[in-house]
């Protein structure tokens, strides 16, 4: 199972949840204080800004972060839930957890991911450059960057609503 959830949520998330690992995706410098209950090998940073293209001064997310989040990922046993967290809760986050159940359960269907995404996380709103080099990188022929064009922008809103999703087979 994979939470998502802004920053302001990541301690609750934790707790309620029982996970074990957690993945922070956030832009350069912002603080992040890694629970107590995850050790820190079972914690991911990611430092990239959210844009989906190029802009002078910022960092954007690259091949480098969408590998280290696979590895990631499919070292994670399962046996208790991972966490993943953007500043808040709408972007990042979610291209990441799409991302993540996309690798796990590649015989998954990537638009029925994604309506069951947007139903989950009204504002889910996946970062665009994300889904793209993940798509390039699992071989899926843009049908990943269909699918998310496909449900569109989400709700507007300040941050997002923790959500999990069930990684399917």
């Amino acid at each position: 199972m994979i939470f998502v959830c802004p920053l302001s949520k990541v301690d609750e998330t934790v707790s309620r949840s029982g996970a074990e690992r957690l993945v922070s995706l956030l832009t350069g410098g912002t603080e992040v204080v890694r629970p107590a209950v995850i050790m820190p090998e079972n914690h991911l940073l990611l430092a990239m800004n959210d844009i989906a293209e190029a802009q002078a001064g910022m960092t954007l997310p690259g091949e480098a972060h969408v590998r280290q989040l696979l590895d990631f990922a499919t070292a994670w046993n399962r046996a208790r839930p991972l966490v993943i967290h953007c500043f808040a809760g709408i972007s990042r986050s979610t291209a990441s957890a799409y991302i993540v159940a996309s690798a796990l359960a590649p015989r998954r269907d990537e638009v029925e991911l994604a309506k069951e995404l947007r139903w989950l996380s009204p504002s889910a709103t996946p970062n665009p450059r994300l889904i793209a080099v993940a798509d390039a990188l699992l071989g899926r022929e843009g049908r990943m960057i269909a699918a998310i064009k496909g449900i569109g922008r989400g709700a507007d809103a300040f941050e997002g609503t923790p959500f999990a999703l069930e990684i399917g087979g």
